[in-house]
């Protein structure tokens, strides 16, 4: 699975269900994307130090960016910027977990919505 980044933080606001369901997957991925949010949203160096190494200790596989997301997140935002108001970081997001036949795992379904080939499982906090 592929946990986008609202997982996390719900994991750093200390939310069980959240941590829960990140130690059950094996498999656990995040994209290049939330990672970069991740670290943009610390608030200072330690905070990201802490994310790094969270990151690491719970063996995270951090998906790249490849020509293949990268053109499916510019359809999607072409699509659906205007009419549902898709983020670019969202249809990278989404485009990551299509491209490596992931599911996505959000608290934000609204964000992909529109997004009708993602697999998508919905996390209630």
């Amino acid at each position: 699975m592929i946990f986008d980044t609202d997982i996390i933080i719900w994991i750093q606001r200390g939310n069980e269900k959240a941590g829960q369901l990140v130690d059950a997957d094996e498999n656990r991925c995040i994209s290049i994307v939330s990672y970069m949010e991740l670290l943009q949203n610390a608030q200072n160096k330690q905070q990201q130090i802490m994310v790094k190494n969270y990151i690491k200790e719970l063996d995270f596989t951090i998906v790249p960016l490849s020509e293949d997301i990268g053109h499916r997140a510019l359809i999607y935002v072409e699509e659906y910027s205007l009419s549902y108001g898709i983020s670019t970081d969202d249809a990278l997001i989404a485009a990551t977990a299509i491209e490596n036949n992931q599911t996505l795992v959000s608290g934000n379904s609204k964000h992909f919505k529109p997004i009708h080939e993602l697999t998508f499982k919905k996390f209630q906090p």
